[in-house]
């Protein structure tokens, strides 16, 4: 191996054109391909930027291309000659220095390589373990590269907007205080303090809200934060959040400031314009239609209640559900009555998963009539105002669920994408952003047998559903919003409790006593005393968003050094055991040996 010496690169690997014809260059980087055409050697030199064509005639250098013999693939070079023109019939219109190549005068081989764990000048499947036990191999293949650069430019951006919008970058702790009313906390031992744990937070909520207090008006971040949670494809215990914080606003003026962000953010990662202001739908009615509050509006096959169609038809199974308070909706799959029985009862055996009990179908034939096993359930005139209900038509088929609420709107819309990904309905070249609105405040945990709070304890109620607090909070509704975006919740913030009373309130309303809300949470109700503006915020799930962004599966394709589904990194090995004498120091006594 060689050393650079006094080499210092004169160009990146995607620098040079036409116009650089006759330069002497130096370029470094390593070995993509070798071919070796009758004597003349071909490397395709890359690095971060790109890729250049660097040749070794024997005529020109003996010496230097008899070292070009040994060269392998990912071994480290650095070249120095001339840019000359390709020959008309080899220049490769695929690549931005396509029309020159680098006549070398000069090799030095900064390191070799062994041979890689995978090939990396094709996109092809490897297994997600041995990606990210070799992660810095991974990321140099082209496409995980410029997920990463696609990061780094979507930060820029981001940051870029928020300071020209009267924004201060604030940092706050990453060692705090657990306060477990949302997912379970990664918790730190301290060595100082013993028996006692900091929490690595779940997102910097109290921290920017003590900021508004402070005066600072108008805070972001751009954070990690922690969640000890199941993992899934678009979940990772550490992530990072785009979060913010503003004063004496409401939702317009956060609506605002979002979208103006996502319209930079889209224009300068993937040059499209989005139309702005983007739609909004409520909570209930997003439900209603979609059958979840993160609706995918690309495409139709909304869900359509038959709840009072069907109360007192002929059907035992229908009627009895909605006796019992639960619900009926159907999807009409369009001009699918040719599906078959396998492809129906595969779906059957889907929505299953989910809770259903069942799936009933009905085939639209000729004049109307219904070709379905529950159709002798329904006299004439009740398939007909079904039918009118759901717009059917020859040749559509007809999906029905029945049961509890929540079971009915999960199973129809997981029914609903599934459909759309098999009918190849989905434009995946469409952005498609919506914000939904008045989330309910509370939800009832009947194993705790106590309300929880849907986004978290310190949202603001609706002002006319105040009254509601003392006699009935499962009703009351949030001044909470998300954003969506193609069926994923990106997004998520509300308007602030700004006055201790209100706080106490909803604390109470939640089973939280006066003693636990002030042990938990006593610092920010002094702070709700000591003059906090009218506030509210949001907080973006930047990995998430950026996984939309490059068109990928897996959050994990977006993140240098992501961990897998059970939390590992199999690149480092860890989590890993320590020493007896660590745990000691940090008064633990094991007891799993």
């Amino acid at each position: 191996m060689e050393s650079m010496g006094e080499l210092k690169r004169s160009h990146f690997c995607n620098d040079l054109s036409a116009e650089n014809v006759g330069e002497e260059v130096t370029l470094m980087g390593w070995v993509l391909r070798r071919r070796d055409h009758g004597g003349v050697i071909f490397i395709d030199l890359r690095d971060r930027w790109g890729i250049t064509q660097v040749v070794f005639n024997p005529e020109v250098e003996k010496e230097v291309h008899a070292k070009a013999h040994d060269l392998r693939s990912e071994w480290v070079l650095a070249v120095k000659g001339r840019v000359e023109r390709r020959p008309d019939d080899m220049e490769n219109p695929n690549l931005k220095t396509g029309e020159i190549e680098v006549l070398v005068s000069e090799l030095r081989i900064l390191n070799t390589s062994q041979t890689p764990p995978f090939p990396l000048d094709e996109e092809m499947e490897v297994s997600d373990n041995l990606r990210l036990k070799y992660r810095y191999m991974d990321l140099r293949r082209p496409g995980m590269a410029a997920n990463i650069i696609t990061r780094h430019n979507a930060t820029k951006a981001i940051r870029d907007y928020l300071n020209n919008n009267n924004f201060l970058e604030v940092e706050t702790p990453i060692l705090t205080k657990s306060t477990p009313e949302g997912a379970r906390d990664y918790l730190v031992p301290s060595r100082v303090n013993a028996g006692r744990f900091f929490a690595l937070p779940q997102s910097p909520q109290l921290f920017k809200q003590l900021l508004m207090v402070s005066g600072m008006d108008r805070y972001f971040q751009i954070v990690r934060c922690f969640r000890d949670e199941d993992l899934r494809a678009d979940r990772q215990p550490e992530f990072t959040q785009v979060d913010m914080e503003l004063s004496f606003i409401g939702e317009d003026d956060i609506y605002n400031v979002a979208e103006g962000m996502m319209s930079h953010l889209f224009k300068v990662t993937r040059g499209i314009d989005l139309d702005t202001p983007f739609a909004r739908m409520t909570y209930d009615e997003a439900i209603d239609r979609f059958g979840t509050d993160r609706p995918d509006t690309r495409f139709g096959l909304e869900l359509i209640s038959l709840t009072d169609t069907v109360r007192n038809c002929g059907f035992q199974v229908f009627r009895t559900v909605v006796e019992k308070g639960g619900l009926v909706k159907s999807i009409n799959a369009k001009k699918c009555a040719h599906f078959s029985r396998k492809d129906l009862d595969n779906l059957t055996e889907y929505v299953g998963q989910f809770g259903a009990k069942g799936l009933a179908w009905v085939k639209v034939k000729e004049e109307g009539e219904w070709q379905s096993p529950i159709a002798k359930f329904f006299t004439d005139e009740e398939r007909a105002d079904m039918s009118g209900v759901l717009q059917a038509e020859e040749g559509d088929l007809l999906f029905f669920v029945a049961d509890q609420p929540a079971i009915v709107n999960q199973a129809l819309a997981e029914l609903r994408l599934e459909l759309a990904r098999r009918l190849s309905l989905v434009n995946k070249e469409v952005f498609n952003f919506i914000w939904v609105t008045d989330f309910p405040l509370l939800e009832y945990d009947h194993d705790e047998k106590r309300h929880t709070a849907v986004h978290h304890p310190f949202t603001a109620p609706k002002e006319e559903d105040l009254g509601l607090l003392d006699t009935d909070p499962g009703q009351v509704r949030s001044r909470a919003y998300d954003m969506v975006l193609n069926g994923s919740e990106i997004g998520g913030g509300s308007i602030r409790i700004h006055q201790k009373q209100l706080q106490s309130k909803v604390f109470n309303a939640l089973g939280i006593s006066n003693e636990e809300a002030d042990e938990k949470f006593g610092f920010l109700l002094q702070a709700l005393e000591l003059g906090a503006p009218p506030h509210g915020g949001i907080a973006f799930g930047l990995d998430r968003l950026l996984m939309i962004i490059c068109e990928r599966e897996s959050i994990r394709d977006v993140i240098a050094f992501p961990k897998t589904q059970k939390a590992t990194c199999p690149l480092t090995d860890a989590p890993s055991s320590v020493a007896r004498k660590q745990l000691t120091e940090l008064y633990l006594r094991p007891d799993w040996e």
